[in-house]
């Protein structure tokens, strides 16, 4: 049992009791996190030992999919002024980090448009980034890792700050390390979205693995606290493929979008 990851408190009510295991909500700030959790040990050895070969192979599958929502991502939290800003300003090409980087798809693309980048990633997708794409994807977490202070123009982690025991830690190293204007941009599934509220403990996000979940409040709250200034929130996904007909889905993303109430959000945050 760990307290509250937002305000240290220690008071919680069930939020959603699924199979298995179950999350709760903060009675103070109300974040949602699993509780109790699996060790980081535990977590590590998931990735990069015993699971880590099956994940390499669904993101070689996903590979193509997953970049193209990556950058609609990007594109909706204002990337691409940053980016151009960035690739006319500088002396030398900026510096972007990308954690949890998979098979480094997203490095790669950055790295065609003139960006110097470095990856971070502990399953075996490390060594399939640094072998097929010659990147540079280290094997190590992003704090064992001990990059200088001020050292990247960006750091990009998507989808992976609900897999984390220490998510505010995590933010604490990102601000580190980021120069002094650098931004952030963090994705992660959204528990005020429609379709959270709609399925519950059946929502997609609410699995094993994810260790907190995050909504366009408490995530922004927790980058505050580490000294970071919410710059964009963006929120996407009305209804899941398959969940609905096309002729109602296709409105319900919309509004979704427009209205604020995704299923997914991307916060950019500056430091």
């Amino acid at each position: 049992m760990i307290p509250c990851a937002l305000c240290s408190g220690s008071n919680f009510k069930l939020s959603l009791l699924c199979e298995d295991f179950s999350f709760v909500r903060c009675k103070k700030c109300g974040l949602i996190q699993r509780n109790p959790q699996p060790l980081k040990e535990e977590i590590i050895e998931r990735y990069a030992g015993l699971y880590g070969n099956d994940y390499l192979s669904y993101e070689i599958k996903n590979e193509n999919s997953f970049l193209k929502l990556q950058q609609l991502a990007l594109i909706d939290a204002g990337f691409e002024m940053i980016e151009k800003h960035l690739l006319s300003g500088n002396e030398k090409p900026p510096y972007a980090l990308d954690i949890g980087c998979a098979t480094g798809a997203l490095l790669s693309y950055l790295c065609g448009k003139g960006w110097r980048v470095t990856g971070v990633e502990i399953s075996p997708s490390a060594k399939y980034a640094r072998d097929t794409r010659n990147l540079d994807v280290r094997s190590a977490s992003l704090e064992e890792n001990n990059f200088p202070d001020n050292s990247f123009d960006a750091v990009l982690a998507s989808h992976l700050i609900e897999h984390l025991n220490d998510p505010k830690l995590f933010l604490k190293e990102i601000y580190r390390i980021l120069k002094k204007g650098g931004r952030c941009f963090i994705t992660t599934p959204n528990i005020r979205g429609f379709q959270a509220r709609l399925f519950g403990n059946k929502w997609r996000s609410a699995i094993f693995d994810h260790l907190y979940l995050f909504s366009d409040i408490t995530l922004p709250k927790m980058l505050k606290n580490e000294g970071f200034k919410i710059e964009s929130i963006r929120t996407w996904g009305g209804l899941a493929s398959g969940a609905a007909p096309q002729w109602l889905k296709k409105p319900a993303d919309y509004l979704a979008k427009k209205l604020g109430f995704g299923d997914v959000m991307i916060v950019r945050a500056v430091k």
